[in-house]
């Protein structure tokens, strides 16, 4: 293992989890504002509320007298996603591709039936994968068709973006691709790739697994040297504006690109994960200092005019 001294990881700017949690967490987000991230469909409503685009809503199964109702919600769908309202970390999230006879097949190819899909909803019910293991609420969602830049890029899953906004700037991103080794979940604690993306530009500029260095894709072979995130300045005002609708000052904002549809959130996030910095080979420390040496001025502006004047004040590392 690598020793890396206490003062090379202050030159560094890399943040801590105490300091996340006093100087940032604890600071910037008022702890009644967290039911609106920490339940995914409180979320879902407000983003449509603020004109946000978010994966469509198929159902909502919120207790276990509601399960008998799931076989016609079903029915139609050949394509979905399941998942807990307050769970946190991919966990208890189950998606389905397709469908085959009386089998639904799971992105990895794998099938299971229609009794397995309402065992996973009772688990989710009965607190399982929720924060704090409290009764969940599961919803049912459609599944993302992910832009096909990302075909080579990710394995069975659906590849996210993580953005992290303070005060309303994004400061750092990371794309999140999945693996065979994740189950094609877009979680890097699972063996997802974390794809390194450049603030200002949308392109990489590094990439890890487990916390080591990649450069390719360990499933297509792919190279990330080339990638480049489509619609960028577009997710740029979009997880900018989630400032103003959630009244949080740090947040973790996941962000999926539709090939239809463009860029949605996916969900929020009021404790976002430091692993973006392993992502990125770049601390978070210098950038929230450079915004908060911002001017009254410039910080009231509106979301448009944040990212522009991100764009035209680059970060100093």
């Amino acid at each position: 293992m690598l020793f890396v001294w206490p003062k090379e990881l202050k030159q560094l700017g890399l943040l801590g989890m105490n300091s996340r949690n006093i100087n940032y967490i604890a600071r910037h987000n008022p702890r009644h504002l967290y039911p609106i991230v920490d339940n995914k469909l409180l979320t879902k409503k407000a983003a449509i509320d603020a004109g946000i685009r978010v994966p469509e809503l198929l159902g909502v199964i919120e207790s276990n007298h509601e399960l008998s109702k799931l076989p016609q919600l079903l029915a139609p769908l050949t394509q979905f996603v399941i998942k807990p309202t307050r769970g946190s970390g991919g966990k208890g999230i189950l998606v389905i591709s397709g469908r085959e006879f009386d089998f639904f097949l799971k992105t990895n190819g794998s099938k299971i039936l229609q009794s397995d899909i309402r065992r996973h909803v009772n688990n989710i019910l009965s607190g399982l994968y929720s924060l704090g293991g409290k009764p969940d609420k599961a919803m049912i969602e459609a599944m993302i068709q992910y832009d096909d830049i990302f075909n080579e890029y990710t394995y069975e899953g659906v590849p996210d973006l993580r953005v992290i906004v303070y005060k309303g700037f994004p400061i750092m991103a990371m794309l999140r691709c999945a693996t065979h080794s994740s189950d094609g979940r877009a979680n890097l604690h699972q063996g997802a790739i974390g794809v390194g993306i450049d603030i200002l530009t949308g392109k990489s500029q590094y990439a890890v697994q487990h916390g080591r260095p990649v450069t390719e894709h360990p499933d297509t072979g792919k190279s990330f040297k080339d990638l480049s995130i489509p619609y960028w300045q577009e997710i740029l005002r979009l997880t900018a504006g989630c400032h103003e609708m959630t009244g949080l000052g740090y947040i973790g904002c996941d962000i999926v690109i539709d090939k239809e549809q463009g860029p949605m959130i996916l969900e929020l996030n009021a404790r976002p994960g430091l692993a973006i910095q392993l992502a990125c080979g770049l601390g978070l420390e210098k950038r929230l200092s450079f915004i908060d040496r911002l001017s009254t001025e410039v910080m009231e502006q509106d979301a448009d005019k944040r990212v522009s004047f991100l764009m035209s004040n680059q970060f100093q590392e």
